[in-house]
């Protein structure tokens, strides 16, 4: 009886054993079936994730310690047509245009999956044009903030961190979105050539005859779009 109760409990040990292995294995199957183009990119992603939320949380950690009032958006942010002041209006065009760009973004990567080459270069330089605004919109909003005496280390309307949090956070945004702008157009232009319709090996190119260029565009630059909303939500709206 004692001998049956040993084997049993060893048959046991062995069917988790081999339980465990199994799902080891299928979960090993599943990350090698991911290429090293996408694999890279999600690390990425993460990484810059870390460093914007790091960037957010040292920007309400200042915010809520700061002895001195803190610049009101509405009234920082206002533009100015005429006599007239629309608070954040340059704000909310600009969070329409990126958030536009997800859309066109989107039916880039459907496209690609069809690979259908000339609306996915065309819906991809539509992105590119979009975040072209945005950037460009960008430009006008630092000139006008430094213009009325924005800086760095100081600002008229009140504590000193908002200066240095505003350039830090957006300047670091607008360089991801300038960056993906960039490989965009390349991107772009290597579809419209037919890179991706052919099985050679060449820079962005994995060489299959697919379009994985393009849906990892898509990944970085919907990342950009959402990291956008944080920032829209914590600097602009608070």
């Amino acid at each position: 009886m004692a001998g049956n109760t040993i084997d049993n409990a060893r048959t046991d040990t062995r069917n988790d054993m081999g339980g465990f292995v199994a799902d080891w294995s299928s979960d090993q199957r599943a990350f090698k079936r991911v290429s090293w183009g996408k694999a890279m990119m999600w690390i990425l992603l993460l990484s810059d994730t870390f460093i914007f939320a790091c960037f957010l949380v040292a920007y309400m950690t200042a915010r809520s310690s700061t002895q001195v009032d803190w610049p009101n958006a509405s009234e920082v942010f206002a533009l100015h047509i005429g006599d007239q002041n629309f608070p954040l209006l340059l704000i909310a065009i600009m969070t329409f245009v990126l958030i536009s760009s997800s859309g066109t973004m989107a039916m880039a990567v459907n496209n690609a999956y069809r690979k259908a080459r000339g609306p996915t270069a065309l819906l991809m330089l539509a992105t590119a044009a979009l975040g072209a605004t945005f950037v460009g919109m960008q430009v006008f909003e630092w000139s006008k903030l430094i213009s009325e005496g924005v800086r760095p280390w100081g600002n008229p309307w009140g504590a000193e961190q908002f200066g240095a949090s505003f350039f830090m956070i957006t300047g670091f945004h607008g360089t991801h979105v300038t960056i993906g702008v960039i490989f965009l157009l390349i991107v772009a232009r290597k579809v419209w050539r037919g890179d991706f319709d052919r099985d050679e090996r060449s820079w962005l190119s994995s060489g299959k005859g697919d379009y994985e260029s393009v849906e990892i565009m898509g990944l970085y630059w919907h990342f950009v779009d959402l990291v956008w909303v944080f920032i829209f939500a914590f600097f602009y709206l608070w």
